[in-house]
């Protein structure tokens, strides 16, 4: 066991440093993988030398072992043979199967594990680190299909090639030294033979090329319907439509299908070619060698040696055949994978980053233009300065930039003009990493993590203790059903998985979940996109009460359609085609009767402050809700900056 773990041991796939991105050219991505572990492939070169060399002695032997017979008498045979004897069972007992042990330790111990997993690690490592848009523009599911296969396929493609060439060259070039050594006919047929398997490569190779390269494409496509289907399987079955996604994906399975049979018929041509081949070189040294002993030229075990040896040849030639073949179907998958591997960074942290540090969280948008490339743009020259502990609503209708606005200071995407600062750091020159550490964020949709209620809360704070945990569950009102909770395989309460997104708990239950977790990560940013919009009036009242004490000493974004929810902001600011065009208190903007004063009139019904009648007096009354607090020009005070330091 000791041998095995010492090849096991020779690569840590997970600790090899992913500091380069892989390159798009097909040669330089392997060799960004190989040239890692160049030692195991240079010990995969030379066992199999070894091997080749090795077999390439059993049709000597045959053949020597049949000189021995026919020039000794059975009294004489063994002690004059003894030696070479010996010899023999000593190359075929213990070199070729030590060779043989070598061989597979190097591939199957060290190099199948270690570099697959290495490929997959380091792809996953560079692939997560894209942008967002990246994963906006493909499925997820493909994507991880794509990594997770291309590990094995550049490992087999590597392994395969170097022993098929290596067993080709060195097999059937010892082969044609010991034929020519003999006499220089017998080497014609192999000769003839090898120009002829040349000239079928070059034929064939590129073209399997091609279409291995057809087929990662279809193959890809027909994954990504599938993937499509399985993603929005809810929506498959609300609208009753598996017919119609048979026809969707049916289009792709009939198309994988042609184009597998064109590969097909070149693989069959292919493989009826060679073996046409390989029949007329083992007939054509076997004519040959008997022609040479008929005319006394060459010793019958020189015939015994010959034909074997030729046939070997052969044999060797069909399994290379189906290595190449492999190979180039493998050399496919690397290509697809490649699609999603060997991409650049799309929104790289610039060189010599900083780290943020947030001290009092003063937020400032200047002169901010996006439109995510487009010429009508979404956000036209914004200026809004957010000062440290103040809570600020964004109010508009859909497509007014509330959320872009968001999505900028989370930076992700590259703003096109303008900057964003916070404590005066432009957040552009800091990691992401360090950005987003200082923002919290609950969103309208929330997506959760396939693993434990523990671990989706304590996301937020990987560090946290059950105590902590259990708190920041209890002040999201999330406490109660979580304990109630047991998932498919007998978990209970913190222990229980909640499926892929969440699936397993109501949207209102993931939402509380969300909220611990920010509630946990104690951040001095906060930014709440409708973050009770999933909630029922009872809970989300509660809740509401916990936001205001989450709120305190933090800096405040808060996205609301229901205008109700952000009415107590210290300012509002309303956003009409991708401009300020409002802001104030709820107050001040009720006072001004402008965008937003309709806008709460729609939604009051006609109640927030105007006329209401009264459906049993007829009677009309001027009716004004509560108003918060006034809007005050002088910064607030930072009550509670140690609250939301990160400990």
């Amino acid at each position: 066991m000791s041998l095995f773990s010492f090849f096991e041991r020779r690569l840590d796939p997970t600790a090899t440093s992913a500091d380069a991105a892989p390159p798009s050219g097909l040669m330089a991505f392997y060799w960004h993988y190989v040239r890692q572990v160049r030692g195991l492939v240079v010990a995969l070169f030379l066992t199999g030398i070894a091997v080749a060399w090795l077999d390439t002695t059993i049709p000597i032997f045959i053949g020597r072992i049949v000189t021995l017979v026919s020039t000794h008498d059975f009294q004489s045979f063994f002690p004059a043979a003894w030696p070479q004897l010996l010899g023999m069972a000593a190359v075929l007992l213990v070199a070729r199967p030590a060779a043989l042990l070598m061989q597979n330790l190097v591939t199957n111990q060290a190099i199948a594990p270690g570099l697959t997993n290495l490929i997959r690690w380091q792809s996953h490592w560079h692939v997560v680190r894209q942008s967002w848009t990246f994963f906006q523009n493909d499925f997820a599911g493909r994507i991880a299909n794509r990594i997770m296969q291309t590990g094995p396929a550049l490992r087999e493609s590597v392994v395969a090639s170097t022993n098929a060439v290596l067993y080709i060259l060195v097999y059937g070039g010892t082969a044609l030294v010991v034929l020519a050594s003999h006499d220089w006919w017998l080497s014609i047929p192999v000769v003839c033979w090898f120009i002829g398997y040349v000239i079928l490569l070059r034929i064939c190779v590129p073209r399997m090329r091609n279409r291995s390269r057809e087929m990662s494409e279809v193959r890809s496509a027909l994954t990504g319907r599938v993937v499509d289907s399985y993603t929005n399987i809810l929506t498959v079955k609300l609208f009753a439509k598996p017919r119609d996604e048979d026809d969707f994906v049916r289009e792709a399975v009939d198309e994988h299908t042609r184009t597998f049979h064109r590969q097909q018929r070149l693989i069959t041509i292919f493989s009826i070619t060679l073996i046409g081949l390989n029949i007329l070189m083992v007939v054509g040294t076997a004519a040959m060698a008997m022609w040479l002993w008929s005319l006394g030229l060459i010793a019958v075990g020189t015939v015994a040696m010959a034909i074997p040896l030729s046939w070997q040849i052969a044999n060797i030639a069909g399994w290379v055949a189906q290595n190449v073949t492999a190979i180039f179907e493998n050399v496919g998958v690397v290509q697809d994978g490649m699609r999603s591997i060997a991409v650049p960074l799309q929104m790289p942290d610039p060189p010599n980053a900083g780290i943020l540090k947030v001290t009092t969280g003063h937020v400032r948008f200047e002169k901010l233009h996006f439109g995510y490339g487009t010429s009508r743009g979404v956000l036209h020259g914004i200026d809004l300065d957010i000062r440290p502990g103040e809570r600020v609503g964004l109010i508009g209708q859909s497509g007014a930039g509330k959320s872009t606005l968001v999505n900028l200071l989370l930076r992700f995407y590259n703003l096109e003009q303008g900057r964003i600062l916070i404590d005066g750091q432009d957040i552009a020159k800091v990691t992401q990493e360090s950005l987003r550490a200082h923002i919290a964020m609950v969103t309208q949709d929330t997506s959760l993590l396939h693993r434990s209620i523990r671990d989706n809360i304590r996301y937020g704070r990987p560090g946290a203790t059950e105590v902590e945990v259990r708190d920041a569950a209890a002040k999201a009102h999330a406490l109660e059903f979580i304990e109630t909770l047991e998932d498919w395989q007998g978990r209970r309460g913190f222990e229980a998985h909640v499926g892929e997104r969440g699936v397993k708990l109501s949207g209102g239950q993931r939402q509380r979940i969300a909220i611990a977790r920010v509630i946990l990560k104690n951040a001095p940013i906060l930014v709440l996109d409708e973050a009770t919009s999933a909630l029922d009036s009872e809970v989300e009242g509660a809740i509401q009460e916990q936001l205001e004490g989450l709120m305190k000493g933090r800096t405040v974004i808060a996205i609301a359609h229901r205008l109700s929810t952000i009415a107590r902001m210290d300012r509002l600011i309303i956003l009409e085609n991708g401009r300020i065009v409002e802001q104030g208190t709820h107050a001040q903007l009720l006072e001004l009767g402008g965008a937003y004063a309709k806008l709460w009139l729609r939604q009051s019904g006609g109640f927030g402050a105007g006329v209401l009648k009264d459906g049993a007096s007829g009677e009309s009354a001027i009716v004004t809700p509560p108003s918060p607090e006034p809007y005050s020009e002088e910064p607030q005070p930072l009550e509670a900056v140690r609250g939301w330091e990160r400990r």
